[in-house]
């Protein structure tokens, strides 16, 4: 039985967790002490050594991405992706709310690492309480003399500038992110050159998540080897699982990657009362979804995705069997439409039509040839949009058809959907 492992979530529960007061007594800041008296290389090589892949979704090796950037004379930056807005995902925004300081500390560390001196943590507009959080540890940091001119005496300098987004999910990509913090409309940038060439302002940028970045200060304290000894062997560490949707207890799951649904599901107090798990996301809205057949599959990136979705965000929707897996991929579709940006093609009117044709087919004014209609438009949208929002909204659709072609033909055969929507709230799907 895998256990929890609070390290990120440790302090939570403490009233004055997002003070600096608070987390220097929880021993805040060690291993920035220890980070200035390293060559900035050597950190580099513990985060590669600790097996550090990025917990934004990707799943990218952090410390080969700080290696990507070249030594040529040019400002570095560090761009601390903030901008969380996935339906399911939500373990950011938590974060930043009780444990602000460990992400300053992970900054100035990842920033001496890679020798840059402009950091910038790019934030979602809507999430004010969050925004104003941030920026009171980061003035409580600028006090003790954790960021500014001559950190600790070390030498290095570090300016941290908190920036609020305007609220588009496509800024979540990294090159849209670059071009509203540049000023521009948020659009994905064609790559090649990569960010860690030619980013921010044109300079050599590492872009990260805030639970990666966050990750960092628990590594330089405690050894690469350490963090290595937690998770699979290709997927190494801890990391935030959130739960959501019809859990008897929802919320944030901190533990060794490699846990399954069912062992997390054993410590939320499983499905609510009365119910069965009838289908779920294993790393957000974006992911394809699996079904209780998938209880077991480590939740790893390996294993998550020779079952056949991606762990991304380790955000786990849950859904019981009230749920009408249709409306479900309606919705998700919706935003998806709703938040594409509108610079290629296949995204732009393939979301469009996504939500026009489930929407009849919710309201069971399809045929079963519109499934195949479905299947094909995902086919050009995927692997053929610009970024990968165009690929995500494919996910649910296609992975529901796979998984729940039955349910699909049911509303057709019965003029419209066989589900109660009310059953599936939380006000309307007691025991029964």
């Amino acid at each position: 039985m895998t256990t929890l492992t609070p390290i990120l979530t440790k302090e939570w529960d403490k009233a004055d967790s997002f003070t600096r007061e608070g987390y220097e007594r929880a021993g805040g800041y060690r291993a920035l002490r220890t980070a200035l008296a390293m060559p900035p290389d050597d950190i580099i090589q513990a985060v590669k050594d600790s097996g550090l892949r990025g917990r934004g979704g990707a799943g990218f090796p952090t410390g080969m991405k700080w290696g990507f950037i070249p030594q040529d004379g040019k400002p570095h930056y560090l761009v601390v992706n903030a901008d969380e807005s996935e339906p399911g995902t939500c373990k950011d925004i938590p974060l930043m709310m009780a444990n602000p300081h460990v992400l300053i500390e992970g900054i100035v560390i990842s920033s001496f690492a890679i020798r840059a001196n402009h950091a910038f943590i790019y934030v979602r507009g809507e999430v004010l309480h969050v925004i104003r959080r941030l920026q009171q540890a980061v003035a409580e940091a600028y006090e003790a003399g954790y960021l500014g001119r001559d950190i600790l005496g070390s030498g290095f300098d570090l300016e941290l500038v908190v920036h609020s987004g305007a609220g588009a999910y496509i800024c979540g990509e990294e090159t849209a992110l670059l071009d509203s913090l540049e000023g521009y409309r948020g659009q994905p940038r064609l790559k090649p050159p990569f960010p860690a060439v030619a980013g921010l302002y044109g300079g050599p940028t590492v872009i990260n998540n805030v639970e990666s970045i966050s990750s960092v200060p628990s590594i330089v304290e405690n050894g690469a080897d350490w963090f290595a000894a937690m998770g699979t062997e290709k997927s190494q560490g801890y990391g935030i699982f959130s739960l959501s949707g019809h859990v008897t207890k929802p919320g944030q799951y901190e533990a060794p990657l490699g846990i399954t649904l069912r062992e997390l599901l054993d410590m939320a107090g499983g499905i609510r009362s009365g119910h069965r798990l009838k289908f779920w996301t294993p790393g957000g809205s974006s992911t394809p979804i699996f079904t209780d057949e998938h209880l077991d599959v480590p939740l790893d990136f390996e294993s998550v995705g020779a079952a056949g979705s991606m762990l991304g965000t380790r955000a786990l929707q849950i859904f019981d069997e009230t749920t009408c897996v249709v409306r479900a991929v309606l919705r998700w579709s919706e935003f998806y439409a709703h938040e594409s940006c509108g610079k290629c093609t296949p995204c732009r009117e393939g979301t469009y039509w996504y939500k026009q044709m489930l929407k009849r087919l919710e309201a069971g004014q399809g045929e079963e040839k519109d499934l195949e209609t479905l299947l094909d438009l995902s086919d050009n949208i995927l692997g053929r949009s610009f970024c990968a929002l165009g690929d995500g909204a494919t996910s649910p659709v296609v992975s529901s058809i796979k998984l729940f072609r039955d349910e699909y033909l049911q509303h057709f055969e019965q003029g419209g959907c066989p589900f109660d929507p009310a059953a599936s709230t939380l006000w309307g799907g007691g025991s029964k």
